[in-house]
């Protein structure tokens, strides 16, 4: 008889996931809507790896292991031992990069529109989705739930890089800048 390697468990057909402490919560739990958001965030950013260039591609490498340092921070509660979680020096990176990239744009005139090239427009998606995902962190955070300082600052620092990164990406065509009542 050959055992098979299933990928499911059947443990979460009652609604509910297990975090990494082993406690169960329903997946509607506040949480785990941050988790799942980080999870689109990640497979967003694979998207726009596709279409980077080489050194954006390797910044979203980094970032794209660093959510999943994230998502065991926000599936760990609070108060476990030697859990991993965000720390300083990763939303340090964040804050590094930025202003790197950032001080090679020029500066901005207008609002841009999402949208330019395709590692642009994915960049652009990821960073809404990144905005979304902090907005359920602070919604979790509202509803008592403790998540990590470093954990919500990688969000919000990660959302600003995704939006330098689209700049960056189209910086050989130009940003794609809103025209205010273009269509009137």
């Amino acid at each position: 008889m050959v055992k098979l390697n299933r990928i499911y468990t059947r443990t979460g057909d009652d609604g509910t996931t297990g975090l990494v402490d082993g406690s169960r919560r329903s997946k509607a739990d506040p949480r785990l809507h941050v988790v799942g958001a980080v999870d689109e965030v990640n497979a967003a950013i694979g998207m726009a790896r596709l279409h980077a260039s080489p050194p954006t591609a390797m910044a979203l490498g980094r970032i794209q292991n660093d959510l999943f340092d994230l998502g065991a921070d926000l599936a760990t509660p609070d108060g476990i031992d030697g859990a991993l979680r965000i720390v300083p020096a990763q939303v340090d990176w964040l804050e590094d990069r930025i202003d790197a990239a950032n001080a090679a744009l020029a500066p901005l005139t207008s609002f841009i529109l999402p949208a330019g090239t395709p590692a642009a427009t994915a960049l652009h998606l990821a960073r809404t989705i990144t905005r979304r995902a902090e907005r359920d962190g602070v919604a979790a955070i509202a509803a008592g739930e403790v998540l990590g300082t470093p954990a919500m600052q990688y969000l919000n620092r990660l959302s600003d890089y995704l939006f330098v990164l689209s700049r960056v990406e189209n910086s050989a065509t130009g940003d794609v800048l809103w025209v205010p009542g273009a269509n009137r």
